[in-house]
């Protein structure tokens, strides 16, 4: 049997941020992870990306993996545009009006995913094992013991689960989960735009749905989101491409002048999820197995990414101090924390999905006036920009 300090099950972003930030901190570490991630960064752009905000380039910086995102394919962004298509309500935000040079990064999820493994695989403290899946795990009073599919059998002081939004581990422990369907799908593809995108992300509200541009290196590509009901996203995905275009064009007001699908269409549900407790007697949950929420604010994996920096933090005071880092005792500060930033998160993502939802003159009234006023009254949009960059729920050892 191996024994560990921490066993983290899942190898994606959140997973690997976390077991590199703890290295050289005392802790013997392992990750499990299906299989090893695909090396090489393929020409053709993925479809699932992330908008990374400045809290999680601190991170990743921390953790020595910046760079290498950099030098595999990352697309900075300085400016967000975001209005109603049915009415007078927009706001607009620059960078470098708030004194930033950026507001975050198009990344694809496999380009970090990779990075960190590569970062991983360099480290003294950091295991990885692959192909490895759970198969049992039992609760002792000072250690779980883990075994595996292949039946391999692990001990670790705590168990970290950040195995995704159908989190087994979470499951297996009986956590209960509060979960809603926003009756929405989500259609994600790559887009060509006759106009360039300036660096810009752009999202447009229309009665029934949301559409995002986000954009990429190439001056004319952009990974489009486009939120609609799921019988909506059914008939777009099955349109001719050359339909396909005429619509997403008109949806967007032809502000980037015609569009061209580049790629496949890749439909999938959005449900919001949250789990009861984020952390528990030796346990502790990271990402999307304790929340998941709306794309329409690109904020999902920045909140996994700050549930590591939280978790990272918090196991190397319990390390220094001596105490132990899977008693659920010395876990709850972490679970208060990031149980508090996920709820305003996830509040606040359900209020914008039920305000921008539908055609209601009084809903669209108040939609239309609220964006005018926070797009000119002083002070406001800093604020906003702050927020959005994560520059107000940081962690101590990132602020």
């Amino acid at each position: 049997m191996q024994s560990f300090d921490v066993v983290i099950a899942g190898g994606g972003m959140v997973g690997l941020a976390l077991a590199c930030g703890l290295q050289g901190n005392g802790l013997r570490v392992a990750v499990l992870e299906h299989r090893q991630p695909e090396q090489g960064v393929p020409e053709q752009l993925a479809l699932r990306v992330s908008a990374i905000n400045a809290a999680s380039e601190r991170l990743l910086q921390q953790i020595g993996v910046w760079d290498d995102i950099l030098q595999l394919r990352a697309s900075a962004y300085n400016a967000m545009e975001v209005w109603d298509r049915d009415s007078f309500g927009k706001i607009a935000f620059r960078g470098d009006e708030c004194g930033f040079s950026h507001l975050g990064h198009i990344v694809e999820n496999n380009v970090i995913q990779q990075a960190l493994w590569r970062k991983a695989q360099t480290l003294s403290d950091v295991t990885l094992l692959t192909p490895a899946a759970l198969k049992q795990v039992a609760w002792g009073e000072n250690d779980a013991f883990i075994t595996l599919e292949d039946g391999r059998m692990l001990s670790a002081r705590l168990v970290v689960g950040a195995d995704g939004a159908n989190s087994w581990l979470r499951q297996h422990a009986d956590i209960p989960l509060t979960f809603w369907d926003y009756r929405h799908s989500a259609l994600v593809a790559t887009i060509r735009t006759e106009e360039p995108h300036l660096a810009t992300a752009r999202q447009v509200f229309h009665g029934d749905g949301i559409l995002a541009f986000l954009p990429f290196g190439d001056p004319h590509l952009c990974s489009i989101v486009w939120s609609v009901a799921p019988e909506e996203a059914e008939r777009l995905s099955q349109l001719s491409p050359e339909a396909f275009n005429r619509e997403l064009s008109m949806t967007f007001d032809m502000r980037l002048g015609r569009c061209t699908l580049e790629s496949e269409r890749l439909t999938f549900p959005l449900t919001g999820r949250y789990a009861r407790n984020f952390a528990g007697h030796r346990l502790a949950l990271v990402g999307d197995a304790a929340h998941t929420v709306h794309p329409l604010a690109g904020q999902g994996v920045n909140l996994g990414f700050m549930d590591a920096a939280e978790l990272i933090a918090e196991l190397k005071r319990l390390q220094r101090q001596g105490k132990d880092i899977g008693q659920h005792l010395y876990l709850r500060r972490y679970e208060r924390r990031r149980k508090h930033g996920a709820a305003v998160m996830l509040a606040s993502m359900q209020g914008f999905r039920e305000l921008f939802d539908g055609n209601n003159p009084a809903k669209k009234l108040l939609r239309d006036v609220g964006l005018r006023l926070a797009d000119s009254l002083p002070g406001v949009k800093p604020k906003l920009v702050r927020q959005a960059m994560g520059l107000n729920d940081l962690p101590e050892w990132l602020a």
